[in-house]
Protein backbone atom coordinates (compact mmCIF):
# COMPACT_ATOMS: atom_id res chain seq x y z
CA UNK A 1 0.00 0.00 0.00
CA UNK A 2 1.42 3.61 -0.94
CA UNK A 3 0.42 6.55 -0.15
CA UNK A 4 -0.02 10.45 -1.16
CA UNK A 5 3.97 11.10 -0.96
CA UNK A 6 5.45 7.69 -1.99
CA UNK A 7 3.17 7.65 -4.91
CA UNK A 8 3.72 10.85 -6.14
CA UNK A 9 7.66 10.08 -5.78
CA UNK A 10 7.71 7.25 -7.55
CA UNK A 11 5.38 9.02 -10.45
CA UNK A 12 8.43 11.49 -10.75
CA UNK A 13 11.32 8.88 -10.71
CA UNK A 14 9.67 6.73 -12.85
CA UNK A 15 9.63 9.99 -15.81
CA UNK A 16 13.00 11.47 -13.90
CA UNK A 17 12.12 14.44 -12.92
CA UNK A 18 12.09 16.71 -10.07
CA UNK A 19 9.05 18.19 -8.19
CA UNK A 20 7.58 20.67 -10.15
CA UNK A 21 4.77 23.30 -9.08
CA UNK A 22 1.82 20.67 -8.78
CA UNK A 23 3.96 17.90 -7.54
CA UNK A 24 4.84 20.54 -4.44
CA UNK A 25 1.03 21.45 -4.11
CA UNK A 26 0.06 18.17 -4.34
CA UNK A 27 2.37 17.67 -0.95
CA UNK A 28 1.32 20.65 1.08
CA UNK A 29 -2.35 20.05 0.55
CA UNK A 30 -1.42 16.39 1.96
CA UNK A 31 0.73 17.57 5.20
CA UNK A 32 -1.70 20.50 5.82
CA UNK A 33 -4.77 18.03 5.74
CA UNK A 34 -3.02 15.27 7.81
CA UNK A 35 -4.21 16.46 11.33
CA UNK A 36 -7.55 16.00 9.99
CA UNK A 37 -7.41 12.47 8.16
CA UNK A 38 -5.74 10.74 11.35
CA UNK A 39 -8.88 12.58 13.61
CA UNK A 40 -11.31 11.67 10.77
CA UNK A 41 -10.00 8.15 10.77
CA UNK A 42 -10.05 8.31 14.57
CA UNK A 43 -13.67 9.17 14.42
CA UNK A 44 -14.21 6.16 12.20
CA UNK A 45 -12.62 3.96 14.32
CA UNK A 46 -14.58 4.95 17.38
CA UNK A 47 -17.88 4.81 15.94
CA UNK A 48 -17.63 2.16 12.97
CA UNK A 49 -20.14 -0.25 14.38
CA UNK A 50 -22.66 2.25 14.89
CA UNK A 51 -21.67 3.71 11.49
CA UNK A 52 -22.65 0.41 9.64
CA UNK A 53 -25.67 -0.30 11.31
CA UNK A 54 -27.11 3.03 11.14
CA UNK A 55 -25.84 3.18 7.19
CA UNK A 56 -27.40 -1.01 6.74
CA UNK A 57 -30.73 0.76 8.55
CA UNK A 58 -31.41 3.50 6.56
CA UNK A 59 -30.46 1.29 3.05
CA UNK A 60 -33.16 -1.23 4.33
CA UNK A 61 -35.34 2.29 4.56
CA UNK A 62 -34.20 3.51 1.32
CA UNK A 63 -34.36 -0.09 -0.39
CA UNK A 64 -36.32 -2.36 2.18
CA UNK A 65 -36.51 -5.15 -1.30
CA UNK A 66 -33.35 -6.25 -0.47
CA UNK A 67 -34.98 -7.58 3.55
CA UNK A 68 -37.71 -8.75 1.70
CA UNK A 69 -38.38 -12.65 0.79
CA UNK A 70 -36.31 -13.70 -2.61
CA UNK A 71 -34.13 -9.80 -1.77
CA UNK A 72 -30.01 -10.11 -1.18
CA UNK A 73 -29.90 -9.24 2.22
CA UNK A 74 -33.17 -11.83 2.84
CA UNK A 75 -32.48 -13.77 5.73
CA UNK A 76 -30.02 -13.54 8.83
CA UNK A 77 -26.98 -14.80 7.12
CA UNK A 78 -27.60 -13.06 4.23
CA UNK A 79 -28.12 -9.33 6.10
CA UNK A 80 -25.03 -9.75 8.43
CA UNK A 81 -22.85 -10.73 5.14
CA UNK A 82 -24.52 -7.36 3.75
CA UNK A 83 -23.22 -5.45 7.09
CA UNK A 84 -19.79 -7.58 7.08
CA UNK A 85 -19.03 -5.99 3.40
CA UNK A 86 -20.46 -2.64 4.33
CA UNK A 87 -17.92 -2.43 7.49
CA UNK A 88 -15.24 -3.85 4.93
CA UNK A 89 -15.71 -0.97 2.78
CA UNK A 90 -15.81 1.34 5.79
CA UNK A 91 -12.50 0.12 7.16
CA UNK A 92 -10.74 0.03 3.69
CA UNK A 93 -11.76 4.09 2.80
CA UNK A 94 -10.35 4.93 6.92
CA UNK A 95 -6.74 3.60 5.54
CA UNK A 96 -7.59 5.11 2.00
CA UNK A 97 -8.13 8.69 4.11
CA UNK A 98 -5.00 7.89 5.86
CA UNK A 99 -3.01 7.36 3.33
CA UNK A 100 -3.94 9.84 1.42
CA UNK A 101 -4.42 7.66 -1.13
CA UNK A 102 -7.00 5.34 -3.30
CA UNK A 103 -4.21 2.77 -3.97
CA UNK A 104 -5.10 0.85 -1.00
CA UNK A 105 -8.69 0.65 -2.44
CA UNK A 106 -7.34 -0.75 -5.83
CA UNK A 107 -5.37 -3.17 -4.26
CA UNK A 108 -7.27 -4.80 -1.51
CA UNK A 109 -11.09 -3.89 -2.17
CA UNK A 110 -11.74 -3.63 -6.06
CA UNK A 111 -9.35 -5.70 -7.54
CA UNK A 112 -11.51 -8.88 -7.93
CA UNK A 113 -14.55 -7.43 -6.92
CA UNK A 114 -16.33 -7.97 -10.14
CA UNK A 115 -15.60 -11.71 -10.22
CA UNK A 116 -16.99 -12.11 -6.50
CA UNK A 117 -19.85 -10.59 -7.22
CA UNK A 118 -20.95 -11.84 -10.39
CA UNK A 119 -20.56 -15.34 -8.41
CA UNK A 120 -22.90 -14.38 -5.29
CA UNK A 121 -25.40 -12.49 -7.15
CA UNK A 122 -24.72 -9.03 -5.28
CA UNK A 123 -26.39 -6.15 -6.90
CA UNK A 124 -23.98 -3.35 -7.24
CA UNK A 125 -25.88 -0.27 -7.22
CA UNK A 126 -27.70 -1.58 -3.53
CA UNK A 127 -23.57 -1.54 -2.32
CA UNK A 128 -23.21 2.20 -4.22
CA UNK A 129 -25.78 3.91 -1.94
CA UNK A 130 -24.67 2.11 0.99
CA UNK A 131 -21.03 2.96 0.13
CA UNK A 132 -22.68 6.48 0.26
CA UNK A 133 -24.99 6.74 3.23
CA UNK A 134 -22.19 5.69 5.07
CA UNK A 135 -20.10 8.72 3.67
CA UNK A 136 -23.23 10.88 4.40
CA UNK A 137 -22.71 9.69 8.28
CA UNK A 138 -18.97 9.73 8.46
CA UNK A 139 -19.51 13.55 7.21
CA UNK A 140 -21.90 13.89 9.85
CA UNK A 141 -20.12 12.96 12.75
CA UNK A 142 -16.84 14.14 11.54
CA UNK A 143 -18.34 17.38 11.31
CA UNK A 144 -20.24 17.19 14.95
CA UNK A 145 -16.39 16.36 16.31
CA UNK A 146 -15.67 19.49 14.81
CA UNK A 147 -13.17 18.12 12.76
CA UNK A 148 -12.55 19.79 9.29
CA UNK A 149 -14.01 18.02 6.43
CA UNK A 150 -13.35 17.98 3.39
CA UNK A 151 -12.90 16.93 -0.52
CA UNK A 152 -10.17 14.48 1.49
CA UNK A 153 -12.96 13.02 3.80
CA UNK A 154 -15.24 12.08 0.92
CA UNK A 155 -12.37 11.20 -1.68
CA UNK A 156 -11.84 7.17 -0.29
CA UNK A 157 -16.19 6.66 -0.55
CA UNK A 158 -16.77 8.67 -3.58
CA UNK A 159 -13.46 6.36 -5.78
CA UNK A 160 -15.29 3.30 -4.61
CA UNK A 161 -18.81 4.34 -5.39
CA UNK A 162 -17.20 5.53 -8.89
CA UNK A 163 -15.36 2.49 -9.52
CA UNK A 164 -18.03 -0.03 -8.67
CA UNK A 165 -20.37 1.75 -10.80
CA UNK A 166 -18.08 1.58 -13.79
CA UNK A 167 -18.31 -2.20 -12.69
CA UNK A 168 -21.21 -3.84 -14.54
CA UNK A 169 -22.18 -6.59 -12.53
Amino acid sequence: MRDAVTSLIKNYDTTGRYFDRNALDTLKSYFESGTARIQAAAVINGNAAAIVKQAGLRLFEDIPELIRPGGNAYTTRRYAACLRDMDYYLRYASYALVAGSTDVLDERVLYGLKETYNSLGVPIGSTVVGIQIMKDIVTEQVAAAGIATGAFLDEPFDYLTRELSEIDV
